[in-house]
């Protein structure tokens, strides 16, 4: 499949059906997984009212780093393999990831607010998840900083891959260290501890999340690929 989509031509057949439908899908989804998730779901026994914003806060968090780790593998392969879109799908995916992690780190102060009595707390989950946002925005600020493309690529992937060490630190902050974030709820060895109502638009609004992230990056990697092509043709013609 990557082999297949290596090729520009190939890549845009795809992408021309492929970004509106995940497109679709994202609507659709968040159409149903919003009033799901902040009207029709059950308040939290002890948060109340205020566990909803786990709807939009958690996947949004989920995704900011699997976006980033999404960055990860296309920057390891575009410095291995030379793939000719990785660098491309890197580029278009970072500020999808960056909005995801500042929905989260936004959200997340909306929920400790009323809950720890803090907008924000620096503990482990909540500084690494900053840093990620500031990673995320120093790969954006080097693709800009610097005119040579190619050099860019390889520069911010650099900086990718560099940055991958803090998702396990995302990860496992609050078993490593002493935290007012509370620990994992879904994936425990005993079990989730969420109710299996709140599990339907949990997953349902993670689903609207990836789908948008899906067609966003492919709509983003679209855009640059058109902008390659008239650079190319603005240099045939001037030659």
């Amino acid at each position: 499949m990557l082999s297949y989509l290596s090729n520009p031509l190939r890549f845009m057949r795809f992408s021309a059906w492929a970004a509106p439908l995940f497109a679709a899908l994202a609507a659709l989804l968040f159409a149903i997984g919003l009033p799901w998730a902040l009207v029709y779901s059950p308040a939290d026994y002890q948060m109340g009212e205020t566990a909803r914003i786990m709807y939009v806060h958690v996947p949004a968090a989920w995704w900011g780093m699997g976006a980033y780790a999404f960055m990860g593998v296309a920057s390891f392969v575009s410095l291995v393999w030379r793939h000719a879109l990785a660098d491309v799908a890197a580029r278009a995916a970072a500020p999808v990831g960056a909005t995801f992690a500042a929905v989260c780190l936004i959200t997340g102060s909306f929920w400790g607010a009323p809950t720890w009595g803090t907008w924000w707390e620096w503990d482990g989950r909540l500084t690494s998840m900053l840093v990620l946002f500031i990673i995320y925005l120093g790969y954006i600020a080097l693709w800009s900083a610097i005119e040579d493309e190619e050099k860019a690529a390889r520069m911010a992937a650099i900086l990718c891959l560099v940055g991958l060490i803090n998702l396990p630190i995302i990860k496992f902050s609050v078993d490593w260290w002493s935290t007012l974030h509370q620990p994992a709820s879904i994936m425990r060895a005993e079990g989730s501890s969420i109710d299996p109502s709140m599990m339907g638009p949990l997953f349902t609004m993670a689903g609207a999340y990836l789908a948008l992230f899906a067609a966003l990056t492919l709509y983003g990697m679209r855009t640059a690929i058109f902008r390659r092509r008239v650079e190319a043709a603005e240099l045939r013609a001037g030659a």
